[in-house]
């Protein structure tokens, strides 16, 4: 089998006496987190040898985790060519496994108007094998969810996420599979990371989260009393997570996983940790050899590149899902005479102009005095060109259902609830604010619950007893990104029920200008 143009890999055998010799990596060409780390991966265009150990193994995984897209994206990814290593895995005498570790039903343009229909679909097309879920598979609702679980025709794994309408396994998920594979059985254990991770803080009426810890301590043994040769976690849990899992428990032969957005090969304990990025970007491939008590891992992270050529049958299916969404998407809102940066990095740390630009909408979506929204809210992870915004645009900053909501709140209030959302820095989490009507100073080596200084409403040093309105997406007001309790400390006025969506929002805010969005220093980090 020919090895597609240009593919990353780590060129030793990996066992339970050899640690892997990769660390956490971004290993995609312009992308490159930590170079000296990087520089252990090899770049080749070669064919690959028959007779090499790797194709000895009798099990092939092919790991993609966090696919919002189906297409590709700045040229990488597309499930489209994923199918296509798939079957060429297949043409050449393999049998592999597609996984998923969880996050492709949402957050997208795409999912925002199909609801996760089309990756269903596309997924289904591609040959997926199983799957877990992610934090964003609830991003529609349990019922949603449950529907889109009947349509997929791959295999689900979840084991410690519950219904409490039928106190089970939600859809009726298996906790665990064991798969015989070429004579290999193959035992695959699906965990979700617990509440903090959830986009929808209103599900937790609905489900309960189990603590992914615990709950593999219950099925671990009995998948290998079962008989599994080899134990696998397909995990959608944040690192560290993952790291306490592989140490816990030395049974579990090789982590499977999502969340975090670039790639990771790591070995901790016996287990080896793989995260394959996001978008599809990138396919980790990992062969696994078992002999006697010793497991050998071969580790291949593929950039998935144009020189791969598209499925026939996935692209139809992909085509068809874009044509219906240009059709809805491509219509003019307005224009930017400024680039609109989102970019994580950036907007989860610091002042932006669509940050800025996000809340001001917000804020005259429901006529307050101030607004206060988790820069977790604006997605894209990109900057958004000057020119036209189209209604894709906007979807793809807001890709959520969410709505404004608005409340009473005082400035004691107001002050506790900014210093909870830069409580985190200089770590970029979701949490960072997105605010208008104000300004003040964050500094970052103070204490937490204590950084915020010069707090300023329209200009004026916020008065701590004094009422004034607020708008907040019904996300941070039901205690999303870290601002637990906020809502039993505020009178709401306007609720999610009655509120307008924040998309819709942000489009009458735009609708017929030419905006020209500039950082206007109302938050100044002092590191």
């Amino acid at each position: 089998m020919k090895r597609p143009l240009w593919t990353w890999t780590c060129a030793v055998a990996l066992s339970i006496a050899v640690p892997l010799a990769c660390d956490i990596v971004d290993a995609l060409p312009g992308a490159v987190a930590d170079r000296t780390v990087a520089s252990r991966f090899v770049a080749h265009a070669q064919q690959e040898e028959p007779t090499s150990p790797r194709n000895q193994s009798p099990l092939t995984i092919l790991q993609i985790n966090d696919v919002y897209s189906t297409v590709p994206i700045d040229g990488l990814g597309g499930l489209a060519r994923v199918a296509t290593i798939k079957k060429q895995l297949i043409a050449a005498g393999r049998t592999p496994l597609l996984m998923i570790a969880g996050d492709f039903l949402s957050s997208s343009v795409a999912s925002s108007v199909f609801k996760g229909e089309q990756m269903i679909e596309a997924l289904n097309a591609a040959g997926l094998d199983v799957a877990t879920l992610g934090n964003h598979e609830f991003d529609f609702g349990v019922d949603l969810l449950l529907t889109r679980m009947q349509q997929a025709r791959w295999q689900w794994v979840i084991a410690n996420v519950i219904d409490a309408e039928t106190n089970q396994i939600v859809g009726g998920a298996p906790p665990y599979v064991i798969r015989d594979v070429n004579g290999l059985k193959v035992g695959i254990l699906g965990l979700i990371l617990l509440d903090e991770g959830m986009s929808n803080p209103m599900l937790h009426t609905r489900l309960r989260l189990l603590d992914p810890i615990e709950t593999a301590a219950r099925y671990v043994p009995e998948m290998r009393q079962k008989g599994a040769d080899v134990v696998i976690a397909l995990t959608h849990l944040r690192i560290n997570a993952d790291r306490q899992l592989a140490e816990r428990f030395p049974d579990i032969d090789l982590i499977v996983g999502g969340h975090e957005h670039y790639p990771i090969a790591v070995t901790t304990g016996r287990a080896l940790i793989s995260k394959a990025g996001m978008d599809a970007r990138a396919v980790a491939r990992i062969d696994v050899i078992k002999r006697g008590a010793q497991v050998d891992r071969f580790y291949e992270l593929m950039p998935v590149t144009s020189a791969i050529k598209d499925d026939p049958a996935t692209l139809e299916v992909v085509t068809a899902w874009e044509s219906r969404l240009s059709k809805e998407m491509d219509d003019p809102v307005g224009s930017t005479t400024e680039p609109l940066d989102a970019v994580d990095a950036r907007i989860r740390g610091a002042e932006t102009n669509l940050a800025d630009l996000f809340a001001d909408a917000i804020r005259q979506g429901v006529q307050a005095d101030v607004a206060l929204a988790n820069s977790g809210a604006i997605r894209g992870n990109r900057v958004y060109p000057a020119g036209t915004i189209r209604r894709r645009d906007l979807i793809s900053i807001h890709p959520f259902g969410n709505v404004i909501c608005k409340v009473e709140i005082s400035g004691a209030v107001l002050l506790q609830a900014l210093n909870t959302g830069v409580s985190k820095l200089p770590a970029a989490l979701g949490g960072f604010p997105a605010v208008s009507g104000m300004t003040f100073r964050v500094v970052v080596g103070q204490p937490v619950g204590d950084r915020i200084r010069d707090l300023r409403i329209n200009g004026e040093p916020v008065d701590p007893s004094r009422t004034y309105t607020m708008a907040i997406p019904n996300y941070v007001l039901d205690g999303g990104d870290g601002y637990t309790g906020l809502k039993d400390q505020v009178k709401v006025l306007i609720d999610a029920e009655q509120g307008p969506l924040i998309v819709s929002a942000l489009e009458r805010y735009i609708a017929g200008r030419e905006i020209s969005p500039k950082v206007d220093g109302r938050i100044k980090v002092e590191r």
